[in-house]
């Protein structure tokens, strides 16, 4: 029985230690996906990327939150196996095999349930802002919220290629905010990067932009093809955008 409530122990806690890992991760400006992908990676070793790991340790605040998560989860790799081994095989006389199973199975669930619940969830971000506003100078920002990134708003990492139809224009002749697009920098094949670009900036091949806007506009717009049909396409897309604008002051003025 003490092997298995001790496996149930230390799963809670490596569930309830990657949680607050990403929500201290969210708070230095990673979503809440990439957050979670990273503190789940670096707590059981695997799934990093040579690109993703690059942009994490590059930050000094979520290279200490990630290599504590690395040493914890070691630690508690090592414990549940061996809480598991004395559980079935040690001197462990809390009952026949199926009962054991049965009991390890319920907690769980039980534990699956609290990690899912969206109640856990508000009150752990209302502790860990707190603790890190108290005894870190960590600023405490969320990202999300702050970006309005909400139903099918997104921030999008776009690569430039040859064929795309923004490929050696200005940002004047795409005019990419008439399609209701932000275009919030430009980072360089050679390692530039260009914040808040104007309108006498060129998109070249190799290019990687930040872009903020619907996700059904920034997925029309990445595979928007060089040419006439481009053109065309970038007409519609602002026609339509011009409507939505329409439509809500409409709706601003019904409120009024």
């Amino acid at each position: 029985m003490l092997a298995i409530a001790s496996l149930i122990i230390i799963l809670t806690l490596s569930i309830t230690v990657t949680k607050v890992a990403t929500i201290i991760l969210k708070h230095t400006g990673l979503s809440e996906q990439s957050a979670r992908f990273q503190a789940r990676s670096a707590f059981t070793g695997v799934g990093f990327t040579t690109k993703e790991s690059e942009k994490v340790v590059n930050h000094p605040v979520r290279r200490k939150t990630l290599m504590v998560l690395m040493l914890l989860g070691n630690m508690g790799i090592v414990t549940s196996m061996s809480s598991l081994l004395i559980a079935f095989v040690g001197q462990d006389d809390s009952g026949p095999s199926w009962l054991k199973i049965f009991m390890i199975m319920t907690g769980i669930v039980g534990i699956w349930t609290m990690a899912s619940s969206a109640i856990v969830e508000k009150y752990l971000s209302i502790f860990v802002e707190k603790f890190l506003k108290r005894y870190t100078s960590l600023e405490i920002k969320d990202y999300a919220s702050l970006l309005h990134l909400q139903g099918n708003y997104r921030i999008s990492e776009q690569a430039v290629t040859k064929d795309m139809w923004i490929c050696d224009k200005k940002l004047k002749e795409i005019k990419l905010w008439k399609e209701g697009i932000l275009l919030l920098g430009i980072k360089r094949a050679d390692g530039e990067f260009i914040g808040a670009p104007m309108v006498a900036n060129t998109i070249h091949e190799g290019d990687e932009l930040i872009l903020y806007g619907h996700l059904d506009k920034l997925r029309q717009l990445a595979e928007r093809e060089y040419g006439i049909a481009g053109d065309f396409a970038h007409k519609k897309a602002a026609l339509e955008r011009r409507k939505e604008i329409k439509d809500l002051k409409k709706e601003e003025i019904k409120r009024a």
